[in-house]
């Protein structure tokens, strides 16, 4: 492995881990209804279940799909209809300061791991990243790709969740909140876009 190798697979992870898509737009809602703390746990979820995706994804299922394609158009079909249901959970998120209400809370760690398996962006980066710089599927390049993924993936989710805490600062007056929210629900279905092109 060569230094160039590893710049141009650091550079990979973070572009495709900043870039706009169902985590980032769903922890940035989350830091605008719970602020940073309260989405701790939905970050460290996505970044231990997305680098342990790409972990699998290498040494097995992605040789798996090649074998059984339809199992991938289940996959997808089941990713779009839990993310159209978590853009609708988004729209009607109550405001903030309604705490007492045992329904409005940030996903959890466990929940943040396992939307890494009907992430239609997450198939698509961590099928792309074993193809490019894991093509022979050994475990060390596969073991690498993950541990990069993990290692950009906390800084990267903190940059969306900090944009949703400030503008939380402009969403007080609980109309503008839901008009966030419901702006939110709408670039998280707009996201499946390239699921469509397929």
């Amino acid at each position: 492995m060569t230094l160039n190798f590893l710049a141009a697979l650091i550079l990979f992870c973070v572009v495709s881990s900043v870039t706009p898509g169902p985590n980032n737009l769903m922890v940035m809602a989350s830091g605008a209804n719970f602020g940073y703390r309260r989405t701790l746990p939905h970050m460290l979820g996505i970044a231990f279940g997305f680098a342990a995706m790409v972990l699998l994804v290498g040494i097995g299922l992605m040789q798996l799909f090649e074998t059984l394609p339809m199992l991938r158009q289940i996959l997808t079909v089941a990713s779009v209809a839990y993310l159209l249901y978590l853009a609708w959970k988004i729209a009607n998120a109550a405001p903030p300061g309604n705490e007492t209400d045992p329904t409005r809370r940030p996903m959890s760690f466990l929940q943040a791991v396992a939307f890494q398996w009907v992430n239609p962006k997450a198939w698509t980066m961590s099928l792309t990243a074993i193809t490019i710089y894991a093509p022979g599927r050994s475990l060390p390049a596969v073991a690498l790709i993950a541990l990069v993924f993990g290692l950009v993936c906390l800084p990267s989710l903190s940059i969306w969740v900090v944009l949703g805490q400030q503008v939380r600062r402009l969403l007080r007056n609980p109309t503008r909140l839901r008009a966030f929210n419901w702006s939110m629900a709408a670039l998280l279905v707009a996201s499946l876009y390239p699921v469509f092109l397929h």
